[in-house]
């Protein structure tokens, strides 16, 4: 997804939502709003027009003195809920947005989307191939070898990454249908989600969430994105260099967590430019099918479960809340003790 490759010329766009890419352009560095965009696309919402988000943001947030979010389309409330904690996210931004003119929001937008689409050229280009390292046990050789900048030979043309990327549900090992995903006669859509996704890359029709989003490809992507490349061997912690230090991170957010699902699907893939109308890769559509399950509030006690697993695995040392407190200890005597006496108190209290 490099930040040279997406422009796809005059790409048909999905009307209705902010929350689908626009036209991008190239990226500057080191001002704060392209800096922010950056951090903002990796963890919270990466594939969609910052301009447009922006202005329709701020004309909702007039109309919302009227009726209430609830009242508007699941994929407006989604685009809302982005607008708002990118508004959480940065400063002064809100007033900047609201006491500026059109001009001034549109080219806020435009920073924030030249890092975001920057981060994700920056994502894209390392991993290509430090992927090559994370296909088999280490020691051991890619067989027939894979080229580390060339794409063509990978996806559903080499054995070992058209074993990654069958979707899961279909046999590899069948001929047939090996076959028909290396012709393109079985076309793939986005929301026919890869094997590699789950742990161990084994999928349990009786049981779909089972490993979801677990697999050891997704953790090495991860920690090469966000802990530093150097990190991917080494025990999970935030390095001074890595951008979940850099920005203060200290858990695994949804969006993250979709976004190197996407970089790592990617990267295994045989295509070598990333394009909204790629229908190889179907890229976007991939991105937002895993964040419409994230996000799902059915799905909520198997997502609670996934995101406190990743947030230990990545950042062990930061995920005080989530960690049980060892039986006996003084911390848990004091949390007892306290627990007692509010109890008392709100019993007096009756």
């Amino acid at each position: 997804m490099s930040s040279d490759e997406n422009s796809a010329g005059s790409s048909r766009k999905r009307s209705g939502s902010a929350l689908w890419m626009g036209p991008r352009k190239k990226a500057i560095s080191s001002n704060p709003l392209v800096l922010h965009g950056r951090h903002f696309g990796r963890t919270v919402f990466a594939l969609c027009n910052y301009p447009s988000l922006l202005t329709a943001g701020i004309l909702r947030l007039e109309e919302l003195q009227d009726s209430p979010i609830e009242d508007y389309p699941a994929d407006v409330r989604r685009e809302h809920r982005v607008f708002m904690e990118l508004i959480d996210s940065y400063p002064s931004l809100l007033d900047r947005l609201t006491n500026g003119e059109e001009e001034d929001v549109i080219h806020v937008g435009e920073l924030l989307g030249k890092g975001a689409s920057g981060a994700r050229g920056d994502d894209t280009k390392t991993p290509k191939s430090a992927v090559l390292e994370w296909l088999v046990p280490r020691g051991q050789a890619v067989i027939p070898p894979l080229s580390r900048n060339i794409k063509f030979d990978r996806g559903f043309n080499h054995e070992v990454t058209g074993a990654l990327l069958c979707p899961a549900g279909l046999d590899w090992s069948n001929p047939e249908i090996k076959q028909n995903l290396k012709s393109g006669e079985t076309a793939v859509r986005g929301d026919q989600w890869p094997v590699f996704l789950y742990a161990g890359y084994e999928y349990d029709p009786e049981d779909p969430w089972k490993g979801l989003l677990k697999s050891e490809i997704l953790i090495f992507g991860f920690k090469h994105v966000f802990t530093s490349p150097s990190s991917v061997d080494k025990e999970p912690r935030a390095t001074r260099s890595g951008n979940a230090y850099l920005h203060g991170m200290k858990s695994v957010t949804k969006g993250s967590l979709a976004y190197i699902a996407t970089q790592v699907r990617f990267s295994l893939s045989s295509s070598s430019v990333f394009s909204r109308t790629d229908t190889v890769t179907d890229s976007e559509n991939f991105y937002h099918s895993i964040l419409d399950l994230l996000e799902d509030p059915d799905e909520c006690e198997e997502v609670v479960e996934l995101m406190t697993w990743w947030t230990r695995r990545i950042f062990p040392n930061s995920s005080h809340s989530q960690r049980s407190i060892s039986t006996n200890s003084a911390l848990s005597k004091i949390r007892a003790k306290r627990a007692a006496l509010q109890g008392q108190a709100s019993a007096d209290s009756t």
